[in-house]
């Protein structure tokens, strides 16, 4: 049997300092049944100064080595999915690899924005699947409170920090990490975006609303084409945790029910790169996610940058392999 790429071990880290909808209605024009009636969310987390992004990262990663029973030495290539590291350069990749003890592993950062875990685990599935990989870290990590306006109600309320990370290794899967769907539009990047003067994020949300469903959509209908499966295939649905009405409307415009749709927007908020493995994590966590489910994922950011995917959280490895 061919070996393929699959998700073998799953970690998650937070801030501990938690920002509530009622902390904001202290210096915004707000309130908290203002916010989660139009977002869901009712808290974030954010970073306190005194943890780093690169800290945050490492305990997400190590969660996952010991979730997958690896060690640091066994990875071969990290991938860090932020567009927040701890400084311009060099990427956050380089250190985290260094501070888990990877042995000199290839590290590199991507910026996909809110896409960016998908691309960095299409990426890692790639390396895998061509021999040129065994085994790697992907990482979704950002602190979106460093480049969001306080003062601005239709972001302040939405982007929070957090990290999380699996491990992606060769196996002899049945399905492990199909193909997945990547796409881009840089015609509308002004809809949603941050300048290196300014290094604040700007939104224009009822535009980038109404393109984050219809490209999701699209994309996990095109990732389940080639996957030969169908939506009724599906065990658990995780789309990006940006509000939890593009959620709901994205499951709706795919058919999925209710109960197999898995949202943690509303203690967590809106992660970036960070929001689909943390919602892996804590779906797992929960009882929602099982070895063996077709877990469909999918995602829509700045670029505008979008994806889809389809994977078998953490299926066995035949035997004999």
């Amino acid at each position: 049997m061919t070996l393929k790429a699959g998700v073998t071990g799953i970690g998650s880290a937070l801030p501990e300092h938690v920002v509530t909808n009622k902390d904001l209605e202290a210096y915004l024009d707000t309130t908290d049944a203002w916010i989660q009636r139009r977002t869901g969310i009712r808290e974030r987390r954010h970073l306190n100064g005194t943890v780093t992004l690169t800290d945050l990262a490492a305990e997400a990663c190590r969660d996952a080595l010991q979730d997958a029973g690896r060690e640091a030495a066994d990875i071969d290539h990290v991938i860090v999915a932020t567009f927040t590291p701890d400084r311009l350069m060099p990427g956050l990749a380089p250190k985290l690899a260094t501070v888990l003890g990877t042995d000199g592993a290839g590290a590199i950062d991507v910026n996909a924005a809110c896409a960016g875990f998908l691309y960095g685990l299409d990426q890692s599935a790639a390396l895998i699947e061509s021999g040129r990989v065994q085994r790697a870290l992907v990482v979704g990590a950002e602190a979106l409170s460093r480049v969001t306006d306080p003062h601005d109600r239709g972001t302040a309320i939405l982007f929070a920090d957090g990290a999380a990370a699996v491990v992606v290794e060769a196996g002899a899967f049945e399905n492990g990490c199909s193909p997945f769907v990547l796409c881009s539009d840089g015609e509308h990047g002004d809809l949603l975006y941050a300048e290196r003067e300014e290094r604040l994020l700007r939104m224009e949300g009822q535009e980038v609303y109404r393109h984050a469903v219809e490209r999701m959509v699209e994309a996990t209908r095109e990732a389940l084409r080639r996957a030969d499966l169908t939506v009724d295939d599906i065990d658990v649905l995780i789309v990006h945790q940006a509000n939890q009405r593009i959620i709901d409307a994205a499951a709706r415009r795919l058919g999925v029910p209710e109960e197999k749709v898995f949202a943690n927007v509303d203690t967590i908020a809106n992660t970036s790169s960070a929001s689909i493995p943390l919602a892996l994590h804590h779906a797992e966590q929960r009882g929602h996610l099982k070895p063996g489910h077709t877990v469909a994922l999918a995602a829509f950011g700045g670029g505008f940058v979008w994806g889809a995917g389809i994977v078998t959280w953490k299926e066995r490895v035949h035997a004999g392999a």
